[in-house]
């Protein structure tokens, strides 16, 4: 049978498959480059992977904001019957708490670079110049931006890696369909 684009009673369809692995990927490798690039001593290539983390930043926004309408109009697969009450008032918060840091982060970014007094224009993947958000440009509020980002980022990955541990958890453990419903898209007739 083909496979759906759209979410089933029990799977999830290609669609949202496919928006939430290129968004994990694309989280996990703005974590690592975000790493990098600050302890990189060539300027000149800290340079080049910064303007590439703002892209994949912008990028990283447009996907999650995709992915939010998509989930808007595409109701997610019912839990399976053996998850307990706690866990399913803890699931849909969870991802809500993902969401809420996938727009946080990359705004906090974008803000960072908005009120930079550096003035160094944003141009994703140098097709354009990204306009800046509109904020006062200052030490005081580039500090301000520059420690939130950076804690947005490790409370993210802490919340990326506790979904994980616990996709992981459901699959080895309690062997239900909860981490392969996200891996194996729907069929149209499921």
């Amino acid at each position: 049978m083909r496979a759906s684009i759209i979410n089933t009673p029990t799977r999830y369809g290609w669609a949202t498959i496919l928006l939430h692995w290129l968004i994990g990927l694309a989280f996990i490798g703005q974590f690592a480059l975000g790493f990098a690039m600050v302890r990189i001593s060539s300027q000149r290539t800290a340079f080049e992977l910064i303007q590439l983390h703002k892209s994949l930043g912008f990028l990283l926004l447009g996907l999650i904001i995709l992915r939010i309408a998509w989930r808007l109009g595409n109701a997610a697969p019912a839990l399976p019957s053996s998850v307990g009450s706690l866990e399913r008032l803890a699931a849909p918060l969870a991802h809500l708490a993902l969401y809420a840091f996938q727009i946080a982060l990359p705004l906090s970014g974008w803000a960072l670079v908005s009120v930079s007094t550096l003035e160094i224009p944003s141009m994703p993947f140098n097709l354009f110049v990204m306009p800046n958000l509109p904020l006062a440009e200052s030490d005081a509020a580039e500090s301000f931006w520059a420690a939130a980002h950076w804690y947005l980022a490790y409370a993210g990955a802490a919340l990326v890696a506790l979904h994980v541990t616990a996709a992981l958890r459901h699959h080895f453990r309690l062997r239900d369909n909860v981490l392969t419903r996200i891996v194996t898209p729907s069929s149209g007739g499921e």
